[in-house]
């Protein structure tokens, strides 16, 4: 083996958060196999190997004993460095889950156009930008998106409640374009 490859080859270390990762995919593993027999039916006459609970239980007992030896592994092997810190860093990512599901209930109180407008710029905010050039372009570019997917692509996104405080043929343009 060329000695190059050989220094790109990952260390028998675990890396951060292979603990908690190992645990979570065996309780996950465990938690499906503890429904096999409620999701899935052994059927009376029919040949071992077509029984509907055959191949799934087969699949989820061999994730159910890689993921045993996986938490095994990391547990025993020498414990990494900072292994909380990361898994905050993991569960910081579903802060921008939550920007998500904000936004869809927002979406049928302010319309479509408004909160596209006020969610690009708060995450621009969030994620650091203060530049006055890219919060422009970040309006700029939620307009866009908002004249792509309501005027040229037709996609159906109601229209807000704050909309019907504008006249009829504005509300309509706006329930229908923005």
């Amino acid at each position: 083996m060329p000695e190059s490859s050989l220094k790109s080859r990952p260390s028998h270390n675990p890396q951060r958060g292979d603990i908690f990762f190992a645990s979570l995919f065996l309780l996950a593993t465990l938690l499906l196999l503890s429904q096999i027999g409620t999701e899935t039916s052994w059927v009376k006459g029919t040949k071992f190997f077509a029984q509907p609970r055959f191949w799934p239980a087969v699949g989820l007992i061999g994730m159910t004993v890689f993921a045993s030896l996986y938490f095994v592994r990391s547990v025993l092997s020498k414990r990494a460095e900072n292994e909380v810190k990361e898994v905050i860093l993991w569960l910081k990512s579903l802060e921008y889950t939550l920007w998500f599901m904000a936004y869809v209930v927002i979406v049928p109180i302010l319309g479509y156009l408004i909160s596209t407008l006020v969610f690009v710029y708060a995450l621009s905010l969030r994620t650091g930008y203060r530049e006055r050039s890219i919060l422009l372009m970040s309006g700029v570019t939620a307009v866009a998106i908002v004249v792509i997917f309501k005027g040229f692509l037709s996609v159906k996104i109601p229209g807000g409640q704050l909309y019907e405080i504008f006249p009829g043929a504005i509300r309509n343009f706006m329930i229908l374009y923005l």
